[in-house]
């Protein structure tokens, strides 16, 4: 394993001239690790930033299949991270060595996904509307769009998927594909973690002769601001609380030149039980339910914490189960002190809650998360109570029962942005209640039947995304090869020569993509 020095990646150097320094911690014991990170200075962000706008104009020129082959180069460089890796980012996570090799998989097969993307050519979205001389009364040019990268990205690192969401995460893996450079800040969570993985990031740059500066990355807690607001960064990626995506957010909007923020952010993933499904499985329902809100210690984006039913009796069995089941779970090991903290305080809410009645769970004692269920009036989400809206990020749930069909319309209608929701039900269940998909549509980036909702699969046509809050933007996703679309723009020539266009939009396509050619989609050689 390369020795951790704790320095910021600056175009292509090591920086260390901050003089605060900060801890690797052992998120299972509390103690400090033997690492020392130095939080880069106002001007070393300086540094960062522009070190990535010079390495623009040449990534972005780059053919798309050499950039792919950078890909491929990290990709190759993330496997060959050893066990003493996986096990110091166990140390620093508290998750266990499985979760981890398998979230080291992930995180190099979406840089080889990402690296199919670009020898496909589809992310360039090529448009070719050729010339009418001869139209009357005017006639039309020639017009040929695709798009291009829009410039240095700095990317926010998520503390609970310290390989998938982080360092060489999905941010990073879309924007160095759309052709952007990227300035990383380092999650303190797991910041041992983020330089051995830098460094993979580095080796397979140099070994692909990328420009220096195409990835930076900079430790320290107090760095985000001088990141965002620097001239250079041209859009923002970030995954984390609400009150950081937001912030982030304003500061970006609040810019002399305002750049986009793809933030995701908040989600309580609504999970749906249907009447029918009850009466035919009402136990499995009951034990997989269970094991979702748990999984990972309930430290997922897509952890259910809302489940609503319609009363019956039943569903009061039902909730009568999933609490013995949930009184039985033990505690486990959160993230970080800070995560453990703030789930104590969104149990703290909830508990104090004149509307909101416990119903398991186990105090919180020492430094491990207690699971808890929960039960809300119907009518808190159906005006919108903010306190049922919110995120719980850890291993508890709320049960809302509604009285029928009307009242679950009404309560989903009051329902704020979720990344996801949940439909388990019966084919009878399906036809009784066919307005829940047109519904859940305009609430959700992803809708799943008889699922649940932890665990994402990378691949085209995954969407990690949903209305605000979940996502600022609603029109992308952090997950999945549309990811692409967040860090590119379109651009438009007019009357170009030939010899003077993109491969992309020259006649002879010798690239071999699809394009559409005056209305019609085509390979073929103009």
């Amino acid at each position: 394993m390369s020795t951790i020095t704790g320095h910021n990646y600056i175009g292509g150097q090591r920086s260390a001239a901050g003089t605060v320094i900060i801890k690797s911690i052992d998120a299972s014991t509390g103690e400090q690790l033997p690492y020392s990170f130095h939080q880069a200075t106002v001007e070393e962000v300086d540094h960062a930033a522009n070190a990535a706008a010079i390495a623009y104009p040449a990534y972005r020129s780059l053919s798309a299949a050499k950039r792919a082959e950078f890909l491929d180069a990290i990709a190759d460089e993330l496997d060959t991270l050893d066990d003493d890796f996986v096990a110091l980012v166990c140390r620093e996570t508290a998750l266990p060595a499985a979760r981890i090799q398998g979230e080291r998989g992930r995180t190099s097969g979406q840089m080889r996904l990402f690296a199919k993307v670009l020898r496909r050519g589809d992310f360039y979205g090529a448009r070719i509307d050729q010339a009418l001389p001869e139209r009357k009364p005017l006639p039309r040019p020639d017009l040929r769009q695709y798009r291009i990268g829009l410039g240095p990205v700095a990317v926010f690192g998520a503390s609970n998927f310290p390989l998938a969401f982080s360092t060489a995460g999905g941010d990073t893996a879309s924007a160095l594909a759309a052709g952007c450079p990227v300035v990383f800040k380092a999650h303190s969570g797991h910041m041992a973690t983020a330089e051995l993985v830098a460094g993979a990031l580095i080796r397979a740059a140099e070994k692909t002769g990328m420009p220096a500066g195409v990835f930076n990355m900079i430790y320290g807690g107090g760095v985000g601001e001088a990141l965002v607001t620097h001239p250079s960064i041209q859009a923002v990626g970030f995954t984390g609380s609400l009150k950081g995506g937001r912030a982030l957010c304003d500061m970006a909007a609040a810019r002399p030149q305002p750049i986009p923020v793809f933030a995701e952010m908040s989600s309580i993933n609504p999970v749906i039980v249907l009447p029918q499904a009850l009466e035919a499985r009402a136990d499995s329902v009951a034990l997989d339910l269970t094991a979702s809100v748990v999984q990972g210690c309930g430290q997922f984006c897509t952890n259910p914490g809302l489940v609503i039913g319609i009363r019956s009796p039943q569903f009061s069995a039902f909730v009568q189960q999933v609490a013995r089941l949930i009184g039985d779970q033990p505690a486990q090991t959160m993230l970080n002190a800070g995560t453990l903290r703030s789930y104590g305080q969104g149990l703290q809410k909830l508990l104090a809650h004149p509307g909101i009645e416990h119903l398991a769970g186990n105090a919180q004692l020492g430094n491990q998360a207690q699971p808890q269920l929960f039960k809300a009036d119907v009518n808190l989400l159906i005006d919108g109570d903010e306190v049922l809206q919110e995120e719980v990020f850890g291993p508890t749930t709320v049960f809302v029962e509604v009285a029928d069909q009307a009242q679950l319309s009404a309560a989903l209608h009051g329902l704020h942005g979720q990344l996801t929701a949940t439909i388990i039900g019966e084919p009878a269940d399906f036809e009784q209640f066919g307005e829940l998909t047109a519904l859940l549509e305009q609430k959700v980036g992803r809708i799943l039947l008889n699922g649940y909702p932890t665990g994402v699969e990378v691949c085209d046509s995954m969407v990690h995304g949903g209305p605000y809050p979940a996502t600022s933007d609603a029109r992308g996703t952090s997950v999945g090869t549309l990811a692409i679309d967040r860090f590119l723009r379109p651009v438009c020539f007019q009357n170009f020569p030939d010899a003077l266009l993109p491969d992309a939009l020259k006649d002879a396509n010798p690239l071999g993509i699809a394009r559409l050619v005056n209305g019609v989609s085509s390979r073929d050689s103009q």
